[in-house]
């Protein structure tokens, strides 16, 4: 058998505390079941650097398995082949750093278990820094495979934007958050909300039971990223109480969540920094990966401070002015209602933060110090402006906001791309935009996609005001129009799945959002959405 000839040999590197048990001769204890073991959710390689790549899959069983990493297809000449067990504490999950990798270089890999072998997967690593070669990537988020109850096929479809974006042959692709959800928006399938280690487990198998997004994580690195559905929806560790009903310590739920992640994504984590991380690719891209979860304020809402007075829940659109609040209050009688002053000055505090102090001058010292052309803020909820329901957003943490926008907008080259709330948009993340004194742009783009698979914005409008054709109209009057009739984005398109294809050059970076088919995208009266291009 291979693994008792490298076992035998010192090629295989066992990781530390584990045991083989069993003398000279005779079959390790521990690989007794490891015939029967079934590869289940397939491989995936996350947080590709240029010498490392942390390899990951999952068993039906507790395995020891053989990990054969090459740079040919065939396997025949192998870079390095590691040990590593899967057992119940991680939901039979497996996953290790393979080090002393070459830049810029394809690799191919393989897990087996006895006779057992996982699909076979492959990445590339990071360029080296100098390397001046154009970079490909995609980006998409939000996605939940859940059926409604009675039925095994998907409510919303079967991750088919992954097949789209595997058929890109990126260098890497990004899943920005909402890798799961544990409160599920599919209608009469929220209970029971995910709470639990085990509970969340199931959400990610359930996810990975679909053959696109298998296919996505065998085919190219990911980088994987949470937002909030992988804790609750509008998740911070700061508080006790959340939608849908959920009452529990955010501490304890956080560390429930992170844990469930980290078993199931190949992600870099800290406790200093949780899972920022920044990552060159070349001489043209560095990319800023912005933890808005782990280290954020309770948002301005908690505690009803935010209350409307008629509905006695958070208010729809606490910032819009008052001419625009009377505007759409025909449609939402609530806005009609004035805003408590005290919601107001909670929101512009300079008290709040979303990224905490530790993080916040890593991601800014990491920005100023880069030399790469192009530099895309990989950010879990938008920067933008558009006032309705900001608390979960950057628009609920304002005093952070301009602060941090002030030291992005003098870095040039700098992009923003976002996923979070369901829809494409597209525009100037300005200081300010229906305010008093009018527009004031900072120059810096940002473009949010999605979602891959659950409800989109257009619906969630429609069903937060009890009207059918309600995101439309907002779209139509509201995000089309620029200021000071509304706030012009570049493109909104609310109501389709999405995700955005990336190219980064040494002279421009390029965005071209496309469905889930992986065609370009256009609004509904035809025009083009994208592409943006950012030049240097």
């Amino acid at each position: 058998m291979l693994l008792a000839s490298l076992l035998a040999s010192g090629a295989v590197v066992v990781p530390a505390g584990f045991a083989l048990a069993g003398g000279s001769g005779a079959r390790p204890a521990a690989l007794t079941a490891v015939d029967a073991a079934r590869f289940t959710a397939g491989v995936a390689a996350g947080e590709p650097r240029t010498d490392r790549v942390t390899l990951w899959t999952r068993v039906d069983r507790q395995a020891l398995l053989e990990l054969v990493v090459a740079r040919d297809r065939a396997l025949r000449r192998a870079r390095r082949i590691r040990l590593v067990r899967a057992t119940s504490a991680h939901d039979f999950t497996a996953q290790v750093t393979v080090r002393g990798l070459n830049p810029g270089t394809r690799y191919w890999y393989r897990f087996r278990a006895g006779r057992s072998r996982s699909p076979l997967g492959t990445f590339v690593t990071a360029p080296s820094r100098a390397a001046a070669k154009t970079v490909r990537f995609a980006w998409t988020g939000d996605f939940d495979a859940t059926a409604t109850p009675g039925q095994t096929r998907p409510y919303w479809n079967d991750l088919r934007i992954f097949s789209a974006m595997a058929r890109e042959r990126n260098d890497f692709n990004i899943a920005l958050g909402d890798t799961i959800y544990s409160d599920s928006e599919v209608p009469g399938a929220l209970r029971p909300i995910a709470l639990t280690v085990a509970q969340k487990w199931a959400k990610y198998r359930r996810n990975l039971a679909q053959a696109p997004l298998r296919r996505l994580r065998a085919t190219a690195a990911l980088f994987s990223h949470w937002d909030d559905h992988e804790f609750v929806n509008d998740f911070s560790p700061f508080e006790r109480s959340f939608s849908n009903g959920v009452q529990i310590d955010g501490r304890l739920l956080y560390q429930r969540g992170l844990r469930a992640f980290r078993d199931y994504a190949p992600v870099a984590y800290s406790r200093r920094l949780g899972i920022y991380r920044s990552v060159r690719w070349g001489r043209n891209l560095e990319l800023f990966f912005l933890d808005e979860r782990s280290f954020r304020s309770a948002k301005a809402s908690a505690g009803g401070v935010c209350d409307n007075p008629q509905t006695g829940a958070p208010d729809l659109a606490p910032t819009a002015p008052a001419d625009k609040r009377a505007l759409f209050a025909a449609l939402v009688p609530s806005l009609a209602a004035p805003v408590a002053q005290r919601c107001l000055d909670t929101i512009r505090s300079p008290q709040r933060t979303m990224l905490g102090r530790a993080q916040r001058e890593q991601f800014l010292r990491d920005l100023r110090r880069s030399t790469a052309r192009f530099k895309v803020i990989v950010n879990e909820v938008p920067m933008q402006q558009f006032y309705a329901l900001p608390y979960d957003r950057w628009e609920g943490y304002e005093a952070e906001r301009r602060a941090l926008l002030r030291e992005i907008a003098r870095v040039p080259g700098t992009v923003v791309i976002t996923t979070d709330v369901h829809a494409v948009l597209a525009g100037d993340v300005r200081y300010r935009t229906l305010e008093s004194g009018g527009p004031q742009p900072s120059g810096l783009l940002e473009v949010t996609v999605g979602p891959a698979a659950t409800a989109n914005f257009g619906l969630e409008i429609d069903t937060a005001v009890g009207r059918p054709n309600a995101g439309r109209l907002v779209d139509d009057v509201f995000f089309e129009p620029p200021p000071p009739n509304g706030v012009g984005m570049r493109c909104s398109v609310i109501d389709r799945f999405s995700y955005g294809e990336v190219s980064v050059g040494a002279r421009e970076l390029r965005i071209v959002p496309k469905d889930d088919r992986g065609r370009p995208l256009r609004e509904e009266d035809g025009k083009p959405c994208g592409p943006f291009v950012v030049r240097r």
